[in-house]
């Protein structure tokens, strides 16, 4: 249950902190005090979308917090596992809390933990239930209504067996149409599959072949390239044109003439000039020279003759590489997809081949799982029937206290088409209700005044409350457009749901408020042009009072007194 509200610079509450406790709580207050801006709060701690307007006028942030006290077993807790926020059941309080600064941005906490704002409405739908003065209009909504009937007295475990026994017959299903479509296109393309599989298991295309025949080409003709600059050099050193003479040979014919100059010059008999002696210099360079260019033709040759090319391995490499292009670009995909598509194919082929037996047990599954859903959907459909025949006897016979005793409640069960049968079943269900005898039951949105559907959904409630996980309800003005006899048969209702569940109630009516057990007055203070609500929780005589006030209006009477005393002494 909420056991507490935190409420910080939220519109027009500066402070206020509330306790509560099990039992029917009322929230009473003239229009404008502010009752809403406490829904909206405690709204803002259970996720609700925050807004910058909600920060009071001059505060940096607002903020909320809700502290619940909850059963060990709660669903609340698996749901805190299976997001991952470590909090065990025995750690109480669980405390649920929002920030929201100026600009509208807004952190979420659960136990002081920072979670998403979604995990906290998920958090939040589970602990309370809102039910606003204007959503007894979703009862008009019929997507709706299964699911109530089905909460209401439907086992979990039938809802799960129809659920798992249809999602297995669609997947069967979906595998037998797209195994009778592949056979399909693999039938009418039969000739070009096998033509095709054929080339392609004959070119054999490997994994990672295009990078490695890149590389061994690249790895060629560098070769090609370091061979012919080799030949080119040689050629240099030994043109074939004899006209040319070889550097080597020119070398040994300069130095054969200056060797004859300096023998002619040794002979005679003059003494030895000193251009004898710079000619003997330029022989031994050119004998080192012509040493030198002999060496350098000796390793060009070795290289030459080391470095042989294998051209015909260059042509195969580069026409495997230009096949492999050739028929990537012919099946519209890169070289390296070649091997998959190749794979892909031969499925294909196989499907073909080996199809039939295939999609004869493909559809054998399709029959057997049809079969296991139409026996779940037909446990469901006649536990639906049994359960709409005694939810209809629930609900009117809470009507008869609320002053609809003349209504009749009905549950329509309409078989669905096939194409909209689902994981809920075969059927549709929608409630119809008929608030005059004689009169033929309709939807709800058509045949029920506002203040009849409030009635209805709170004969709901009233059902629904005692099967539900959730710790508190929370309704606004669910006495909107009634009074009297009527506003006191609600004010019954709810004492009772409250019996069961904690229940607040935000309303006008002092019958109802009369049947609470802890009462609280929302009130808009004035003081040095700041206006504040706050919130008193009203001891009995003050509770006397109030509710005098909501008889009377602004000017308390005697006899509103009076008749104060008498609606508290009916009360509890």
């Amino acid at each position: 249950m909420l056991t507490q509200v935190s409420i910080r610079d939220v519109v027009l509450i500066e402070k206020l902190d509330l306790k509560f406790a099990n039992g029917l709580t009322v929230f009473t207050g003239e229009t404008g005090a502010g009752k809403s801006i406490l829904l909206d709060s405690l709204g803002l701690a259970l996720g609700d979308r925050a807004r910058a307007g909600l920060v009071r006028h001059g505060a940096a942030q607002a903020s909320v917090s809700a502290t619940f006290e909850i059963h060990e077993s709660h669903p609340a807790f698996t749901l805190l596992q299976e997001h991952g926020v470590d909090i065990a059941p025995d750690e109480e309080p669980l405390i649920l809390r929002r920030v929201v600064s100026i600009d509208g941005k807004s952190r979420a906490f659960i136990s002081d933990r920072a979670v998403s704002s979604a995990l906290l409405k998920r958090l939040g739908a589970l602990l309370v239930e809102i039910q606003g003065q204007h959503e007894q209009i979703t009862l008009t909504d019929t997507s709706l209504h299964r699911d109530l009937l089905d909460h209401f007295r439907i086992p979990t475990d039938l809802l799960a067996q129809v659920a798992a026994s249809y999602n297995a017959y669609h997947a069967a299903q979906s595998a037998a149409e797209m195994a009778e479509a592949g056979l399909k296109a693999a039938r009418e393309e039969e000739a070009w599959l096998r033509q095709s599989v054929s080339d392609l298991a004959t070119l054999a295309p490997q994994e990672a072949e295009e990078e490695e025949l890149v590389s061994e080409r690249t790895n060629l003709q560098r070769e090609e390239r370091q061979i012919e600059a080799v030949n080119a050099a040689l050629a240099e050193l030994n043109p074939r044109d004899r006209r040319n003479h070889s550097p080597a040979t020119a070398l040994r014919a300069a130095s054969r003439a200056l060797s004859r100059l300096a023998m002619a010059e040794s002979d005679a008999a003059s003494p030895a000039s000193p251009r004898l002696a710079q000619g003997q210099e330029v022989i031994i360079a050119l004998e080192k020279a012509e040493e030198a260019v002999a060496e350098v033709e000796t390793l060009l040759s070795r290289l030459a003759q080391e470095s042989e090319l294998d051209t015909a391995q260059l042509e195969a490499t580069e026409e495997r590489l230009f096949a492999l292009r050739a028929t990537a670009r012919k099946h519209h995909v890169s070289v390296a997809e070649l091997p998959q598509f190749l794979a892909d194919l031969q499925a294909r082929l196989s499907t073909l081949d080996i199809g039939e037996l295939e999609l004869a047990r493909l559809h054998q599954n399709v029959r057997d799982t049809r079969r296991a859903f139409d026996e779940a959907a037909t446990r469901l459909s006649n536990a639906r029937q049994e359960a709409a025949l005694a939810l209809k006897t629930a609900i009117e016979t809470e009507f008869r206290p609320l002053k609809l005793e003349r209504a009749r409640f009905e549950v329509a069960i309409q078989p669905l088409p096939e194409a909209e049968w689902s994981v809920r079943g075969k059927e549709r269900i929608s409630f119809l209700i008929a608030t005059n005898p004689g009169q033929t039951p309709g939807p709800m949105g058509k045949v029920a005044s506002g203040g009849e559907l409030s009635r209805i959904m709170l004969a709901l409630k009233v059902v629904l409350a005692a099967r539900s996980d959730m710790t508190t309800l929370v309704f606004d003005e669910v006495d909107a457009g009634v009074g009297g006899a009527t506003a006191a048969a609600i004010g019954e209702r709810l004492s009772d749901i409250a019996k069961n569940v904690q229940v607040f109630s935000v309303t006008h009516s002092p019958q109802i408020a009369a049947k609470a057990d802890h009462h609280y007055r929302i009130v808009k203070n004035v003081s040095k042009d700041r206006t504040g609500t706050m919130a008193h929780r009203l001891h009995p005589e003050e509770r006397r009072e109030e509710l005098a006030r909501m008889l009377a209006g602004e000017k308390v009477t005697e006899a509103a007194r009076g008749a104060a005393d008498s609606l508290l002494g009916q009360g509890k």
